[in-house]
């Protein structure tokens, strides 16, 4: 099935032609299957963010590119599962953002030890220590993963963890890269 959905990718984009969202749809395996494309785009609300030293950070610094924003916690073991394939999808496609956002209490030192222990090289230390950004996107469980175009606007959806550096990812989000 993924090399059928290569081929259509792969035809559309020696055509010339925008990949359409049925064409990325059907380029979704595994895990994949659960991310949930949207018919529009939905703006974010305007919610700051901080950094590991509590610098005020924005979502608005990722704008002209696509971004893969990530909510998770030190606590929930889905999202430590997935960080390193998020890591390793960062290494694979760095022209694209991925953006992992610490929601609620989560101890800067508690992310550095996690970082450290799964090897995480390449995300940024984001965090939404009063949840104020995950409430105003309803992320109601973690992990979350949201695409974002590069206006800004939320287009896709995952619910639950992810391998995010799979076939199946990379190829969605080239899709995406190469319509968009």
């Amino acid at each position: 099935m993924l090399q059928k959905s290569l081929a259509v990718l792969y035809t559309a984009l020696a055509l010339g032609a925008n990949v359409a969202l049925a064409d990325v749809a059907a380029l979704r395996e595994g895990d994949m299957k659960k991310l949930a494309l949207h018919a529009a785009p939905l703006d974010l609300p305007e919610v700051g963010l901080v950094d590991a030293a509590d610098t005020p950070r924005s979502l608005e610094e990722y704008h002209g590119k696509w971004v893969v924003l990530n909510f998770w916690a030190t606590w929930c073991a889905p999202c430590r599962h997935e960080m390193p394939s998020l890591d390793r999808l960062q290494k694979a496609l760095p022209e694209i953002a991925v953006v992992p956002v610490a929601t609620g209490r989560n101890p800067v030192p508690g992310i550095e030890k996690f970082f450290a222990e799964a090897d995480i090289q390449t995300l940024p230390v984001l965090r939404d220590p009063t949840s104020a950004l995950a409430r105003g996107m309803s992320v109601m469980g973690l992990p979350v993963t949201v695409i974002l175009n590069p206006e800004g606007q939320e287009i896709a959806r995952l619910i639950g963890d992810a391998e995010w550096d799979s076939d199946s990812a990379k190829a969605i989000l080239r899709a995406l890269q190469a319509g968009g």
